[in-house]
Protein backbone atom coordinates (compact mmCIF):
# COMPACT_ATOMS: atom_id res chain seq x y z
CA UNK A 1 0.00 0.00 0.00
CA UNK A 2 1.09 3.39 -0.61
CA UNK A 3 1.82 5.45 2.42
CA UNK A 4 -0.08 8.61 1.50
CA UNK A 5 -3.01 5.68 1.01
CA UNK A 6 -2.19 4.20 4.26
CA UNK A 7 -2.02 8.41 5.97
CA UNK A 8 -5.43 9.13 4.74
CA UNK A 9 -6.70 5.62 6.68
CA UNK A 10 -4.68 6.14 9.59
CA UNK A 11 -6.23 10.32 9.78
CA UNK A 12 -9.46 8.76 9.42
CA UNK A 13 -9.28 5.85 12.09
CA UNK A 14 -8.66 8.20 14.63
CA UNK A 15 -11.07 11.19 13.85
CA UNK A 16 -13.43 10.10 16.80
CA UNK A 17 -10.43 11.15 19.28
CA UNK A 18 -8.72 13.73 17.88
CA UNK A 19 -8.74 16.61 15.03
CA UNK A 20 -7.23 16.31 11.99
CA UNK A 21 -3.81 17.98 12.31
CA UNK A 22 -3.51 16.56 15.97
CA UNK A 23 -3.49 12.96 14.18
CA UNK A 24 -1.53 14.27 10.89
CA UNK A 25 0.71 14.82 13.63
CA UNK A 26 0.83 11.57 14.82
CA UNK A 27 1.30 10.18 11.26
CA UNK A 28 4.49 11.77 10.79
CA UNK A 29 6.34 11.20 14.06
CA UNK A 30 6.03 7.49 13.64
CA UNK A 31 7.18 7.80 10.31
CA UNK A 32 10.08 9.71 11.24
CA UNK A 33 10.42 6.73 13.89
CA UNK A 34 9.66 3.96 12.16
CA UNK A 35 11.00 4.73 8.63
CA UNK A 36 12.81 7.51 8.89
CA UNK A 37 11.31 9.64 6.66
CA UNK A 38 10.02 12.97 7.11
CA UNK A 39 6.87 14.91 5.67
CA UNK A 40 9.17 16.29 2.87
CA UNK A 41 10.54 12.97 2.27
CA UNK A 42 6.73 12.04 1.51
CA UNK A 43 6.25 14.94 -0.62
CA UNK A 44 8.85 14.15 -2.94
CA UNK A 45 8.21 10.60 -3.19
CA UNK A 46 4.64 10.35 -3.24
CA UNK A 47 5.13 6.26 -4.37
CA UNK A 48 6.87 5.22 -1.32
CA UNK A 49 4.82 2.26 0.02
CA UNK A 50 4.78 -0.06 3.17
CA UNK A 51 5.32 -3.89 3.18
CA UNK A 52 2.70 -6.01 4.46
CA UNK A 53 4.89 -6.57 7.55
CA UNK A 54 5.12 -2.46 8.12
CA UNK A 55 1.05 -2.25 7.94
CA UNK A 56 0.91 -4.66 10.33
CA UNK A 57 3.09 -2.81 12.81
CA UNK A 58 1.06 0.26 11.80
CA UNK A 59 -2.16 -1.03 12.56
CA UNK A 60 -0.86 -2.30 16.23
CA UNK A 61 0.13 0.80 16.82
CA UNK A 62 -3.14 2.72 15.57
CA UNK A 63 -5.04 0.58 17.90
CA UNK A 64 -2.86 1.55 20.48
CA UNK A 65 -3.83 5.62 20.05
CA UNK A 66 -7.52 4.84 19.29
CA UNK A 67 -6.92 3.77 23.31
CA UNK A 68 -5.62 7.08 23.76
CA UNK A 69 -2.50 6.04 24.72
CA UNK A 70 0.65 8.92 24.34
CA UNK A 71 1.83 8.78 21.06
CA UNK A 72 5.08 9.85 22.97
CA UNK A 73 4.77 6.55 25.33
CA UNK A 74 4.50 4.27 22.00
CA UNK A 75 7.23 5.18 20.76
CA UNK A 76 9.37 5.50 24.21
CA UNK A 77 10.54 9.25 23.51
CA UNK A 78 9.44 13.09 22.86
CA UNK A 79 11.57 15.88 22.10
CA UNK A 80 12.82 18.85 24.55
CA UNK A 81 14.32 21.63 24.24
CA UNK A 82 16.22 20.18 21.20
CA UNK A 83 17.06 16.96 23.39
CA UNK A 84 15.97 13.63 23.01
CA UNK A 85 14.31 11.74 26.27
CA UNK A 86 12.83 8.71 27.01
CA UNK A 87 9.51 8.88 28.06
CA UNK A 88 7.80 6.08 30.25
CA UNK A 89 4.16 5.63 32.33
CA UNK A 90 6.70 6.52 35.31
CA UNK A 91 7.51 10.12 34.64
CA UNK A 92 5.20 12.56 32.57
CA UNK A 93 5.63 13.83 29.04
CA UNK A 94 7.61 17.07 28.77
CA UNK A 95 5.41 20.12 27.63
CA UNK A 96 6.18 23.30 25.54
CA UNK A 97 5.26 25.45 28.25
CA UNK A 98 8.40 23.57 30.31
CA UNK A 99 10.58 23.96 27.67
CA UNK A 100 9.80 28.15 28.20
CA UNK A 101 10.45 28.35 31.47
CA UNK A 102 13.69 26.09 30.97
CA UNK A 103 14.63 29.22 28.09
CA UNK A 104 13.57 31.46 30.60
CA UNK A 105 16.31 30.31 32.90
CA UNK A 106 19.34 29.58 30.70
CA UNK A 107 18.22 33.60 29.44
CA UNK A 108 18.70 35.01 32.42
CA UNK A 109 21.96 33.34 33.28
CA UNK A 110 23.73 33.15 29.52
CA UNK A 111 26.01 36.29 30.36
CA UNK A 112 27.08 34.54 33.51
CA UNK A 113 28.28 31.16 32.01
CA UNK A 114 31.61 32.20 31.82
CA UNK A 115 31.99 33.85 35.07
CA UNK A 116 30.16 31.66 37.72
CA UNK A 117 30.19 28.17 38.56
CA UNK A 118 26.53 27.69 38.99
CA UNK A 119 24.55 25.48 41.25
CA UNK A 120 21.21 24.58 40.42
CA UNK A 121 18.38 22.31 41.74
CA UNK A 122 15.78 21.06 40.26
CA UNK A 123 12.91 19.32 42.38
CA UNK A 124 10.22 16.83 41.06
CA UNK A 125 12.54 16.06 38.04
CA UNK A 126 10.71 13.34 36.82
CA UNK A 127 12.40 12.25 33.00
CA UNK A 128 15.04 14.99 34.05
CA UNK A 129 13.92 16.86 31.09
CA UNK A 130 14.54 20.16 33.08
CA UNK A 131 17.81 19.33 34.82
CA UNK A 132 19.00 17.86 31.47
CA UNK A 133 18.40 20.70 29.46
CA UNK A 134 20.05 23.71 32.04
CA UNK A 135 23.00 21.01 32.21
CA UNK A 136 23.60 20.91 28.69
CA UNK A 137 23.17 24.62 28.00
CA UNK A 138 24.73 26.22 31.26
CA UNK A 139 28.36 23.68 30.94
CA UNK A 140 29.63 25.58 34.04
CA UNK A 141 26.46 24.74 36.25
CA UNK A 142 26.77 21.85 38.87
CA UNK A 143 22.91 20.27 38.61
CA UNK A 144 21.56 18.38 41.03
CA UNK A 145 17.73 16.87 40.95
CA UNK A 146 15.18 15.55 43.19
CA UNK A 147 12.51 13.02 42.66
CA UNK A 148 10.09 11.81 45.34
CA UNK A 149 9.97 8.14 42.78
CA UNK A 150 12.50 5.41 41.85
CA UNK A 151 11.18 4.92 39.05
CA UNK A 152 10.97 8.24 37.69
CA UNK A 153 14.83 8.59 38.77
CA UNK A 154 15.77 5.27 36.74
CA UNK A 155 14.60 7.33 33.51
CA UNK A 156 16.33 10.28 34.31
CA UNK A 157 19.84 8.78 35.19
CA UNK A 158 19.40 6.91 31.62
CA UNK A 159 18.09 10.38 29.94
CA UNK A 160 21.58 12.52 31.21
CA UNK A 161 23.29 9.17 29.89
CA UNK A 162 21.35 9.86 26.39
CA UNK A 163 22.25 13.49 26.69
CA UNK A 164 25.75 13.28 27.59
CA UNK A 165 25.18 15.22 30.57
CA UNK A 166 26.20 15.30 34.75
CA UNK A 167 23.46 15.37 36.62
CA UNK A 168 23.04 14.02 40.16
CA UNK A 169 20.00 12.87 41.12
CA UNK A 170 18.73 12.00 44.36
CA UNK A 171 15.63 10.13 45.65
CA UNK A 172 13.88 11.75 48.56
CA UNK A 173 10.29 13.33 50.00
CA UNK A 174 10.44 17.69 48.79
CA UNK A 175 7.72 17.45 51.55
CA UNK A 176 9.72 15.80 54.76
CA UNK A 177 12.83 17.78 54.27
CA UNK A 178 13.95 20.38 56.60
CA UNK A 179 17.39 21.57 55.04
CA UNK A 180 18.90 20.19 51.25
CA UNK A 181 22.44 20.95 52.60
CA UNK A 182 21.97 18.16 54.52
CA UNK A 183 20.44 16.14 52.51
CA UNK A 184 22.77 13.07 51.49
CA UNK A 185 23.49 11.70 48.33
CA UNK A 186 25.05 8.65 46.92
CA UNK A 187 28.48 10.87 45.72
CA UNK A 188 28.67 13.61 47.74
CA UNK A 189 26.88 16.11 50.02
CA UNK A 190 24.94 18.75 48.31
CA UNK A 191 25.87 21.93 48.10
CA UNK A 192 24.33 24.22 51.31
CA UNK A 193 23.60 26.73 49.00
CA UNK A 194 22.07 27.55 45.31
CA UNK A 195 22.25 29.71 42.62
CA UNK A 196 18.82 28.62 41.28
CA UNK A 197 15.96 26.27 42.34
CA UNK A 198 13.79 25.20 39.71
CA UNK A 199 10.81 23.15 40.28
CA UNK A 200 7.53 22.24 38.03
CA UNK A 201 5.75 20.45 40.64
CA UNK A 202 2.21 18.72 40.96
CA UNK A 203 -0.48 21.50 40.52
CA UNK A 204 -3.71 20.34 39.27
CA UNK A 205 -6.22 20.74 41.55
CA UNK A 206 -8.94 17.29 41.85
CA UNK A 207 -11.36 19.85 40.73
CA UNK A 208 -9.83 20.34 37.49
CA UNK A 209 -10.02 17.02 36.13
CA UNK A 210 -12.50 17.50 33.97
CA UNK A 211 -10.46 19.35 32.30
CA UNK A 212 -7.74 17.05 32.03
CA UNK A 213 -7.72 15.05 28.55
CA UNK A 214 -8.81 10.96 28.77
CA UNK A 215 -5.12 10.50 27.23
CA UNK A 216 -3.30 12.26 30.00
CA UNK A 217 -5.86 11.33 32.57
CA UNK A 218 -5.40 7.36 32.04
CA UNK A 219 -2.19 7.34 31.54
CA UNK A 220 0.50 9.91 33.12
CA UNK A 221 1.28 9.57 36.69
CA UNK A 222 -0.86 11.48 39.03
CA UNK A 223 1.68 11.20 41.89
CA UNK A 224 3.31 13.94 39.16
CA UNK A 225 0.30 16.11 38.52
CA UNK A 226 -2.28 15.94 41.36
CA UNK A 227 -2.68 18.26 44.81
CA UNK A 228 -5.77 18.59 47.14
CA UNK A 229 -8.52 21.59 46.19
CA UNK A 230 -7.53 22.76 49.75
CA UNK A 231 -4.23 22.62 49.90
CA UNK A 232 -3.29 23.27 46.27
CA UNK A 233 0.44 25.08 46.37
CA UNK A 234 1.77 23.05 49.06
CA UNK A 235 4.61 22.15 46.78
CA UNK A 236 5.32 25.52 46.50
CA UNK A 237 4.99 27.18 50.06
CA UNK A 238 7.17 24.26 51.10
CA UNK A 239 9.93 24.69 48.35
CA UNK A 240 9.75 28.19 48.95
CA UNK A 241 10.56 27.75 53.10
CA UNK A 242 13.30 25.82 51.89
CA UNK A 243 14.51 28.01 49.08
CA UNK A 244 15.06 30.94 51.83
CA UNK A 245 17.35 28.47 53.76
CA UNK A 246 19.50 27.24 50.39
CA UNK A 247 19.49 30.14 47.95
CA UNK A 248 22.80 31.97 47.59
CA UNK A 249 22.23 35.34 48.57
CA UNK A 250 20.93 36.84 45.06
CA UNK A 251 19.84 33.61 44.45
CA UNK A 252 16.70 32.66 41.97
CA UNK A 253 13.50 30.49 42.05
CA UNK A 254 11.66 29.58 39.37
CA UNK A 255 8.03 27.29 39.49
CA UNK A 256 5.88 26.07 36.82
CA UNK A 257 2.49 26.63 37.87
CA UNK A 258 -1.31 26.05 37.54
CA UNK A 259 -2.71 28.79 35.50
CA UNK A 260 -5.53 29.62 37.77
CA UNK A 261 -3.27 30.48 40.62
CA UNK A 262 -1.14 32.92 39.32
CA UNK A 263 -2.14 35.67 41.82
CA UNK A 264 -1.60 33.60 44.53
CA UNK A 265 1.15 32.43 43.87
CA UNK A 266 2.39 36.44 43.28
CA UNK A 267 1.11 36.55 46.97
CA UNK A 268 3.28 33.86 48.30
CA UNK A 269 6.24 35.10 47.32
CA UNK A 270 5.67 38.34 48.23
CA UNK A 271 4.84 37.46 51.78
CA UNK A 272 7.95 34.86 52.28
CA UNK A 273 9.81 38.24 51.32
CA UNK A 274 10.80 37.50 47.76
CA UNK A 275 12.10 40.43 45.48
CA UNK A 276 11.11 40.87 41.67
CA UNK A 277 8.45 38.61 41.90
CA UNK A 278 7.94 38.12 38.10
CA UNK A 279 4.62 36.09 36.86
CA UNK A 280 4.92 35.18 32.74
CA UNK A 281 2.20 33.42 30.28
CA UNK A 282 2.79 30.67 28.49
CA UNK A 283 2.94 30.27 24.41
CA UNK A 284 -1.34 29.61 24.85
CA UNK A 285 -1.61 33.11 27.00
CA UNK A 286 -1.95 31.32 30.14
CA UNK A 287 -0.45 32.37 33.71
CA UNK A 288 2.24 29.89 33.68
CA UNK A 289 5.63 30.59 35.14
CA UNK A 290 6.83 33.02 38.04
CA UNK A 291 10.39 34.06 39.39
CA UNK A 292 11.38 35.27 43.06
CA UNK A 293 15.10 36.05 43.91
CA UNK A 294 15.70 35.65 47.27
Amino acid sequence: MQIKQYRSQFIQALSTICDEGEAESFFYLILEDKKQLKRIDLALQPDLVFSEEEIGIWNAILEQLKLEIPVQYLLGKTHFYGLEFEVNENVLIPRPETEELVDWIIKSRKSEIRSQKLRILDIGTGSGCIAISLAKNLPNAKVFAIDVSEKALATAQKNAVRNQVEVVFINSDILLLEDFGKLPTSHFPLPAYFDIIVSNPPYVRNLEKEEIRKNVLDNEPHLALFVEDDNALIFYRKIAELAQKNLSQNGQLFFEINQYLGKEMINLLENMNFKNVELRKDIYGNDRMVFGRI
